[in-house]
């Protein structure tokens, strides 16, 4: 069916009224039933924040230069949690842009246009687009047993055309860290980029307690380290679109960087892919880190990893059932010996659960939308699912 553009316009009421019910089939994370998402719903003081402010243009500075210094707060205030206040970076799109923006970064400082990144198996997808866009190749690499990228695999595919190798704090499949103080000996042996991505993981580590977390080595803190992704509009409560970008210096940003003459707010400087930039993000991104502070992410990751902690404990107390690894963080990967994964996860979703779908296993984020009561709503439609499909 093709909608054309009509002559005449419609009331605001009726346009409301019809966005109400088209709109009714969308899952809303307030249900609890969105468990396979690495997002979640914005925190109500972001979300006015956003909505007031929602005209401002980071990509036209000059016009809102009060705006820049905020994100520029922002990201000293993010730069902070990941141990370098002094951190160059910007409130991008989302983890995807974060991630693009480093390898175009990396492959400019060491030397053109071609050349190899490697990566772990467990990488992101935004790796394949960027070595796509950039013209690189992408080389993965196995894991070990942990799940986590294996440093001698690293080791082994570096030739004289690698300009990068990343590492990822928080893979999508399992929420593992890989072990970062490692590559980062490795890049700083080899005169190598190191890319952290830790767009789910850089809102998480630093709010885990002391005693798991210093096992956690994975951002600026390690000289090796070059740049790292980190997402706000995931643990971070912040409203979509908010990732981040963090480079160690200038030097490093300056790599990507492009001059423009044109604009109403005169001559700027571009570090993003995007031209046209919400200022929104940014803004609410500053205001939920004064507003929550340490103490309020130590309190919401607190009851989302005690959730976790009860979705393990009735996973394992359901025969056929298993957790792929003890998660680190607030993801838990679910498999079983008896049942394809593929078919666990359509009898889930049949039932209005939403979860993530791997190879071998599916996987449930307990963001923090999701209550104690969701969490037993669905082991307990997991166990009658398991049950029936073990008959």
């Amino acid at each position: 069916m093709v909608t054309e553009l009509q002559e005449k316009g419609v009331s605001r009421r009726v346009l409301l009224k019809e966005l109400e019910a088209q709109l009714s089939e969308d899952l809303a994370y307030e249900s609890g039933r969105i468990l396979g998402s690495m997002c979640t719903k914005p925190h109500s003081f972001a979300a006015q924040v956003y909505r007031k402010y929602i005209e401002k243009n980071l990509g036209d500075p000059g016009l809102f230069p009060a705006s820049k210094q905020i994100e520029r707060e922002a990201i000293q205030m993010l730069g902070s949690l990941l141990g370098k206040t002094d951190a160059v970076g910007h409130i991008v799109t989302g983890g995807t842009e974060a991630n693009i923006l480093a390898i175009w970064a990396a492959r400019n400082l060491h030397g053109g246009k071609q050349g190899d990144f490697i990566v772990p198996a467990s990488a992101h997808h935004s790796f394949d687009k960027a070595a796509d866009l950039l013209g690189c190749k992408l080389v993965r690499v196995r894991l070990n047993d942990n799940f986590q990228v294996d440093p001698a695999a690293v080791r082994e595919a570096i030739s004289p055309r690698t300009f990068a190798i990343v590492g990822v704090a928080g893979t999508t499949e399992l929420g593992v860290v890989d072990p970062i103080n490692e590559l980062a000996e490795i890049a700083e042996k080899r005169s190598l980029h190191l890319h952290v991505d830790a767009a789910f993981g850089g809102f998480v580590i630093p709010f885990l307690d002391n005693a798991v977390k210093e096992h956690l080595e994975f951002d600026f803190r390690l000289s090796g380290v070059s740049s790292i992704t980190m997402d706000p509009h995931k643990m971070g409560m912040c409203p979509i679109p908010a990732g981040g970008i963090f480079f160690r210096d200038e030097e490093m940003a300056s790599a990507i960087s492009t001059n423009f003459t044109y604009l109403c707010g005169g001559e700027t400087v571009h570090q993003t892919i995007v031209g046209t930039r919400s200022g929104a993000p940014a803004l609410a991104t500053w205001a939920m880190l004064k507003h929550l502070g340490r103490a309020g992410y130590r309190k919401v990751l607190k009851r989302c990893m005690k959730l976790t902690h009860q979705l393990v404990a009735g996973i394992e107390e359901i025969e056929g059932l298993a957790v792929v690894s003890p998660p680190t963080m607030n993801v838990v990967g679910i498999k079983s010996d008896v049942i394809d994964a593929e078919i666990l996860a359509q009898q889930i979703r049949t039932l209005k659960w939403a979860v993530a779908l791997f190879p071998k296993h599916i996987r449930v984020v307990v963001m923090p939308h999701v209550k104690s009561s969701h969490i037993k709503n669905f082991l307990d439609d997991l166990k009658q699912i398991t049950e029936a499909l073990n008959r």
